[in-house]
């Protein structure tokens, strides 16, 4: 039995943590068999000449994730397995595969291929530019047109904005699974079920600048949705206000040398 300060980049001592990558692009995956290796080859494609890892969270998958995953990482090494043993949701996926990352970059997609991996080096350009500048710790996408339920689109709509009067964060859609942010911020920010839905505003929080950008959004091709809509809605309801809760009792303070 692991200790709970388990730390999992200690064991990945190989040859790929010795050749640090720049980016670390972290997938978390239920139940995507059909989807998750073209997924994989499309990041390939999209990220040709950076130095980059695929980390895939198969988050207690009853079906033959795993299995392929663990396939193509034996051909490719900078593909990496991690994996729950029963379903913990998607915040606790990603978290488990930010920790695990050896890039300082990380880039979070949806495992079911309706994020477009293409996408992500505009993302990078958008933080590499404003670090010249003005310096952002997120990048997040925003669909620009949905391949969605009406149901869905609308909730997501309704959602978004009451979201955004309660937190005013400024952002059209958290719901994209599609950004890019720095390691060490993601780390510094209170974890909780379902985080992932207000990745920026907890980013706000710490003091922290989010830039947004465009970004293409796919019908889904196989698999079914892990999230109900009445569903979705109860357990959003809840975080909104703890979200709101935390924002609101947070001091920053104004440390002098």
């Amino acid at each position: 039995m692991r200790h709970e300060t388990f730390d999992p980049r200690l064991e990945r001592t190989d040859a790929r943590a010795r050749a640090l990558p720049d980016l670390s692009v972290v997938i978390a995956a239920k139940d995507e068999a059909g989807a998750i290796a073209g997924l994989i080859g499309e990041i390939d494609m999209a990220l040709e000449g950076e130095r980059f890892e695929i980390i895939i969270i198969d988050d207690g998958s009853s079906d033959a994730t795993a299995e392929i995953v663990r396939g193509i990482g034996r051909a490719h090494p900078h593909v990496v397995l991690l994996g729950h043993r029963v379903s913990c949701g998607q915040s606790a996926a990603i978290r488990t595969g930010v920790q695990a990352a050896l890039g300082p970059l990380i880039v979070t997609l949806d495992g079911d291929g309706q994020n477009d991996p293409a996408d992500i080096p505009a993302l990078l350009a958008r933080y590499r530019d404003a670090a010249a500048s003005a310096p952002a710790r997120m990048i997040a996408g925003q669909r620009a047109r949905r391949n969605d339920s009406l149901v869905k689109r609308l909730s997501s709509r309704i959602a978004n904005r009451v979201r955004a009067s309660l937190l005013g964060d400024g952002i059209a859609d958290t719901g994209c699974g599609l950004k890019l942010f720095e390691r060490e911020a993601f780390l510094r920010l209170p974890y909780f079920d379902h985080m992932h839905r207000f990745l920026p505003a907890l980013m706000q929080r710490e003091g922290y600048r989010v830039l947004t950008h465009r970004v293409n959004h796919r019908a889904r091709r196989t698999g079914r949705s892990k999230y109900g809509t009445w569903g979705r809605l109860r357990v959003g309801i809840v975080d909104l206000a703890g979200v709101y809760w935390l924002r609101s009792r947070f001091t920053r303070p104004d440390i002098m040398a």
